[in-house]
């Protein structure tokens, strides 16, 4: 049996990681411990100081690397920057001290307890005041990511783990160079310079591939390359590689929406794959025999101990200054005590470096096999503590919104979202709008809706539905989405979207602006006035000539009187998930009453969307609005219904002056919930509606052919 282990065949090889992947949550749930332990267990029983059953070969090396740089890039990638913003000073005291506290004691007990040189303790200070957030997963999972108390934990993990890797390299480059003058002054040159590139290629080669390209593996594969090429960059100038994965996921941040397809993407393929790679290859480092031994155990009790007491420290010291609860003290401490395989390349570092009376090395077999040990102790705290903080977190949130907004939520618990689609080339953006505006508390499924004409062509066009609605099932799929489908047959399109959205019970409509800019029909298309003009419920008409991620801000004109429409508080909520899942700026043009109800809401509902509010006096400013929109900005116009509360005679004019005065190809224009006549009151022996023109219209076409000599009086 000896002979046939370790493992030699690749593909078996393979099978027993992903057996291990598999199996160790399962296993690690039963008695109701995070399954990332599991997956350090399972590295340790596999590897050579276990049963020797696997070989840690170039394949953890590769897939461990990928792994811990994925780790690192989703926390930059999901982090909430906005809150990251509001709370900087507190992200860099927090930063400060979970970097200072351990690194002083660990440094005191290196040199009184251990007894070792300045220099081998030095790099073990390192080691202990920086963390790898090894239970971000954990975070994920309770979709804690934008929670206040995870941007000051990451942002603090970052900051502790690059002024660590900075001093190792620095101390590094200052051993190997002699001491001499000028490396520091180059080193910071050098971080300077690839910041600098950074925060200038990533965006502009973002907003460039992602306007042209939408083949979903490409751009996947596209920001993979994104994150490898600043790693690589920043190894080249002498730092740790991590740090360039969490730049560049905090550059990618706000072009990756948090409910699109492809941040679904990035986070399934990283779970399932690479990060347990990772964590299976940190545990096949692991030798528990090395506890047998009376030195190595008494190394690794002092570094455990004072680490994490440092750690520890460092957390409650932060919530009492920033007066959070004992709870959110916990889940910093969790968040930021683990050590993984950050802590070994540190200490490989010292071991390749002699000491100055060439006796050996700076850091010994005892402290390097303490570091090993010690990574096993912090990710088991690490971990449990994660865990139990996170969960009671999110009891305590939901706590919360049920005593605080439980009225306002009941407004909105009857969303159902129907996306009549047509054009293949419009699809995927209605879907990927309602993806970002849907309720994911509520997790209800979308409704997309085919109606084609009951003519000779029904059969053909019913085809040609259902292809194109597999394709929306595919997009809605990939953002893990519930939908319904249907091919619908009518008479009258209108009357099919009318039909189907009182079957379904649906509580708005998301469409598309039709695709005929050159023909003879008018701005509201062949059948969307007949929908608005006989649903009173809200109704999105969106069109979008570049992918979302790109846009930088949402424009948003209100007309006076409309907080007294029974919708106003639907569109509002529509649009800050909006501008949250786009982590975009959002500005409102409306009346001073207008704008001082919206921002009532804004504070108390979704304090982390950056708002601004202008007034426009009359609606007469939104020809100004619509004029001084850039194409990268998204112009959203609430309009509303003739006979409604806040509707004037100017909305009539709206069409022309969309095409006069706004040249952009980003436009969404909502008529929110207003009185009228109940879906109820719809049959099928409605009379099918044609598209109307008005006199105003009708008087300015009459007037263009009067004067081009068509028509004469």
């Amino acid at each position: 049996m000896s002979g046939l282990l370790p493992i030699s065949s690749p593909t078996i090889a393979f099978f027993v990681v992903l057996l291990i992947i598999l199996i160790a949550p399962i296993v690690m749930s039963k008695f109701r411990i995070p399954h990332i332990i599991g997956m350090v267990l399972a590295g340790v029983i596999i590897g050579r100081y276990g049963f020797n059953i696997l070989e840690r070969d170039s394949s953890f090396e590769l897939f461990g690397r990928v792994g811990l740089l994925y780790i690192i890039f989703l926390a930059g990638l999901e982090m909430d920057l906005e809150g990251l913003k509001q709370h900087l000073r507190h992200v860099g005291i927090f930063g400060l001290l979970t970097f200072l506290v351990p690194f002083s004691i660990t440094y005191v007990a290196g040199i009184t307890i251990l007894g070792y040189s300045p220099l081998a303790t030095m790099l073990l200070s390192c080691i202990m005041a920086s963390n790898t957030l090894i239970a971000y997963p954990i975070v994920a999972r309770y979709g804690l990511q934008k929670h206040n108390v995870t941007t000051l934990s990451v942002g603090a993990s970052m900051l502790s783990l690059f002024t660590s890797l900075v001093v190792v390299a620095a101390v590094a480059g200052s051993h190997s160079a002699g001491g001499e003058w000028h490396f520091w002054p180059v080193f910071v040159i050098k971080l300077t310079a690839y910041c600098m590139a950074m925060l200038y290629v990533i965006p502009h080669l973002t907003r460039w591939f992602l306007r042209r390209y939408s083949d979903a593996v490409m751009q996947y594969i596209f920001v993979m390359a994104m994150m490898f090429m600043s790693a690589a960059s920043c190894e080249m100038i002498g730092i740790e590689g991590v740090v360039g994965a969490f730049i560049s996921g905090l550059i990618l941040n706000r072009f990756i929406p948090t409910m699109s397809p492809l941040m679904n993407r990035i986070e399934f393929i990283g779970n399932a794959l690479f990060i347990p790679y990772f964590l299976i290859g940190v545990g096949m480092l692991i030798n528990i025999r090395l506890m047998m031994q009376t030195e190595v155990l008494f190394i690794v009790m002092v570094i455990v101990i004072v680490g994490t007491l440092g750690k520890a420290l460092a957390s409650y010291i932060s919530c009492l200054l920033f007066r959070l609860s004992w709870l959110d003290g916990h889940f910093m401490f969790g968040l930021t005590s683990a050590h993984a395989a950050g802590s070994i390349a540190m200490a490989m570092i010292g071991v390749s470096m002699a000491k100055a009376d060439g006796s050996g090395y700076i850091v010994d077999d005892g402290m390097m096999n303490g570091v090993v040990m010690m990574i096993l102790f912090t990710c088991i705290i690490s971990t449990i503590i994660t865990e139990n903080s996170a969960r009671a977190l999110v009891l305590r949130e939901e706590k919360n919104k049920l005593s605080d907004h439980h009225r306002l939520d009941s407004k909105f618990d009857d969303e159902k979202i129907l996306i009549p689609v047509k054009y293949p080339e419009t699809c995927d953006t209605l879907m990927h709008l309602a993806i970002m505006m849907r309720n994911r508390e509520l997790n209800r499924g979308l409704i997309a809706l085919n109606v084609v004409y009951d003519d000779e062509d029904a059969e053909t066009n019913q085809r040609k539905g259902q292809q194109l609605l597999k394709h929306v099932t595919q997009t809605a799929n990939a953002a893990d989405v519930r939908i319904q489908t249907q091919v619908r047959l009518a008479t009258n399109i209108g009357n099919g979207i009318k039909h189907a959205f009182k079957e379904y019970d649906c509580s708005e409509i998301i469409l598309g602006v039709h695709l005929h800019p050159n023909s003879k029909r008018v701005f509201w298309g062949e059948f969307a006035q007949s929908v608005f003009n006989n649903l009173s419920r809200q109704i999105i008409i969106a069109r979008c000539g570049q992918p979302f991620s790109t846009l930088r801000a949402i424009q948003v004109a209100v007309p006076s009187r409309a907080e007294y429409e029974p919708g106003f508080y639907r569109w509002l909520e529509r649009l800050c998930r909006l501008a949250k899942a786009l982590e975009c700026k959002i500005v409102f043009h409306a009346t001073t009453t207008t704008n001082k109800l919206i921002q009532q809401y804004i504070v108390h509902r979704h304090s982390y969307v950056r708002a601004e509010y202008i007034e426009m006096a009359k609606w007469i400013g939104l020809r100004d609005v619509a004029a001084n929109t850039p194409d990268d900005h998204m112009l959203v116009i609430v309009t509303a219904r003739q006979g409604t509360v806040s509707y004037k005679a100017a909305i009539d004019k709206l069409p022309e002056e969309i095409t006069e005065y706004y040249h952009g190809t980003n436009l969404m224009i909502i008529f929110p919930d207003q009185y009228g006549p109940a879906p109820e009151e719809l049959t099928f022996t409605s009379i099918q509606h044609k598209e109307q023109v008005s006199a105003y219209q009708e008087l300015k076409n009459w007037w263009h052919k009067f004067k081009t000599g068509k028509v004469s009086l």
